[in-house]
C-alpha cells in the first residue's frame, strides 16, 4: 500500500478564539497558495489515476486539495488533533490495495509516520505543504514501511 500524507501549506495564523471553531476558516496565504500549486504540480506527476483523495474539512486543506484538481472527499476523521489511529483506520492501513494521499495536519500527521516507521519519538516534525509518500512491503514474512521520498514545496 501507497500512504502519502501531505500537510496542508502555510495558512493564515489562528486566530486568537480557536475554540470557537474558526479554526477550520482559516485560509491559506499567498504564500501558501503558491507552495499548494509547486506540490500539487509535482505530485500530478508522480500519483496513479487510481489513488483516493482523503482531505481534512479545515478550509486550508481543502485549498491544498484543489491546487492539484483531481477529485476527492472530505473526511471529519482527518480534523485537527484526530488520533493517527483513526488516520489508519480511515485509510485502511496496510491493506488497502489503492494508494491513498491524506491532506491534513500537524501533528496527526507527525505521529503516524512516527508510529509506522517506529521512530522512538512519538512525534515527527512535517512542514506546512511537504509530503511525505510511505509503502509498505513484505520482507522475510513481516510487513516494512518504507519512505518512497520526502518532498518539500521550498526545494521543487
Amino acid at each position: 500500500m501507497d500512504l502519502i500524507l501531505w500537510r496542508h501549506a502555510e495558512a493564515e495564523e489562528s486566530p486568537a478564539d480557536v475554540q470557537s471553531g474558526n479554526d477550520l476558516e482559516r485560509s491559506l496565504t499567498p504564500r501558501g497558495e503558491k507552495q499548494a500549486a509547486r506540490m500539487a504540480a509535482w505530485l500530478d506527476r508522480q500519483l496513479p489515476e487510481r489513488a483516493r483523495i482523503l482531505v481534512s474539512p479545515a478550509r486550508r486543506c481543502e485549498q491544498t486539495a484543489l491546487a492539484l484538481g483531481r477529485k476527492y472527499k472530505i473526511r471529519a476523521e482527518l480534523g485537527p488533533d484526530a488520533p493517527p489511529s483513526q488516520l489508519l483506520e480511515l485509510v485502511q492501513w496496510p491493506v488497502n490495495k489503492l494508494p491513498i494521499l491524506v491532506i491534513g495536519h500537524q501533528p496527526t500527521l507527525g505521529q503516524t509516520i512516527a508510529q509506522l516507521l517506529g521512530l522512538q519519538e512519538s512525534d515527527c516534525a512535517v512542514k506546512k505543504g511537504a509530503l511525505w509518500w510511505l509503502r509498505t512491503r513484505e520482507r522475510e514474512g513481516g510487513l516494512q514501511t518504507v519512505v518512497v521520498t520526502v518532498q518539500s514545496p521550498e526545494l521543487l
